[in-house]
């Protein structure tokens, strides 16, 4: 090993020299080997160099919320260091394409402290929600595309929040890859980037510094995971505290309502779904409805699967539970009652459906939501 090789070896890895007392630690300094130096195992306690953080402002509809609140935290985080005689960790910059953004429909306008072409290296990319749709969100921030793939390349990571994984997913960097976005336009997003994982249950998601966050104010989760990482596990509780966030939520199912995929032009199969949804207090059997529909039991399935996503059994499951959902929020039904409605008898299969599908179990699921439980 060279003397500049040992020197980006030590410099990458922070520990400046490192031995064991088992072992002598063998240097090249100035073409020079010394031997038989002896040292115990440490590690340089200096603090890592500021991470370099870029909060996108897009041309169109963004989220105010994402924006505002991105910066907020991460700058009283370092506030948070600061008091406790540590240095700040981000350097947090809002990164614009032009020097006034007017975000539509009009009511606020952004002035970023810097340009996309000003920021040569970056550590870590926010993507806010951006509300246009996907063509036109494009369209507008275009030249953001390929800065994003060459800050990437050279090293950056990058987090999509809401709905801004639709813009991610337009750059390429999610095919292959698990993402999360907000849970209502889990459909669309499924059929526009089918090489892209989607767990749409999921409060975010990170592979390969690739970062995606569930619907909504589930950034705030995301946040918290990215403190974590680069401050520490004690300044993150600090935040979570500091802006009542729940720490360490990693499902967004119990938020999540099941609304039929109907956005599509199959008329058969949207008659099936009716069917289901009028009599979801019923067993229906897939040859049942197949017969009802005059179909093959096998295009029945096929056409249904390519319609809404889901297989039929897996859509009567959902609307079943959607039903016990509402019963749980709104009555003071007791559990068996609710599951007899929907047709179901097996307490155990069903409480583990109900759990598979919402992240809780009915007991829980009526805690959070009843409100007449809260107040019995």
């Amino acid at each position: 090993m060279s003397y500049r090789q040992l020197c980006l070896w030590c410099f990458r890895h922070s520990c400046g020299l490192i031995a064991t007392p088992d072992f002598a630690l063998l240097l090249l300094i100035a073409g020079k080997r010394v031997t038989s130096i002896q040292f115990p195992l440490f590690r340089n306690k200096t603090q890592p160099l500021m991470k370099h953080v870029s909060i996108l402002i897009p041309r169109g509809n963004a989220s105010i919320v994402n924006i505002g609140g991105t910066h907020q935290i991460l700058s009283m985080v370092n506030g948070i260091l600061q008091q406790t005689g540590k240095k700040p960790v981000f350097d947090v910059h809002l990164v614009g394409l032009d020097t006034e953004t007017r975000q539509s429909p009009g009511i606020f306008t952004i002035k970023p402290d810097c340009l996309m072409s000003e920021v040569q290296k970056t550590d870590l990319i926010i993507i806010p929600a951006i509300f246009d749709d996907v063509p036109t969100a494009k369209a507008n921030n275009q030249e953001f595309i390929p800065w994003i793939l060459h800050q990437y390349r050279n090293g950056a990571e990058v987090a999509s929040m809401c709905v801004a994984a639709f813009f991610l997913a337009e750059t390429g960097l999610l095919d292959g890859k698990k993402c999360s976005t907000h849970w209502m336009h889990a459909n669309s997003f499924q059929k526009l980037y089918p090489k892209v994982q989607l767990v749409d249950e999921k409060i975010m998601t990170e592979e390969d510094g690739i970062y995606t966050s569930g619907g909504a104010y589930a950034f705030l989760n995301l946040l918290l995971y990215l403190i974590e990482k680069y401050a520490g596990r004690e300044v993150a509780i600090a935040a979570s505290k500091a802006f009542s966030i729940d720490i360490d939520r990693d499902s967004q199912s119990p938020f999540m309502m099941f609304q039929g995929q109907r956005d599509h032009g199959d008329e058969i199969i949207k008659k099936a779904q009716y069917f289901i949804e009028e009599n979801f207090e019923h067993t229906i059997s897939v040859d049942e409805l197949a017969n009802m529909l005059a179909l093959s039991r096998r295009t029945l399935e096929r056409r249904f699967k390519k319609a809404t996503s889901n297989t039929v059994t897996e859509y009567m499951k959902r609307v079943k539970i959607e039903a016990v959902k509402k019963d749980l929020e709104t009555t003071r039904k007791n559990i068996s009652e609710v599951m007899y409605q929907v047709g179901y008898s097996d307490t155990k299969s069903f409480r583990n459906l109900f759990r598979k599908i919402t992240g809780l179990t009915p007991i829980e699921y009526r805690v959070k939501y009843n409100r007449l439980s809260a107040v019995a």
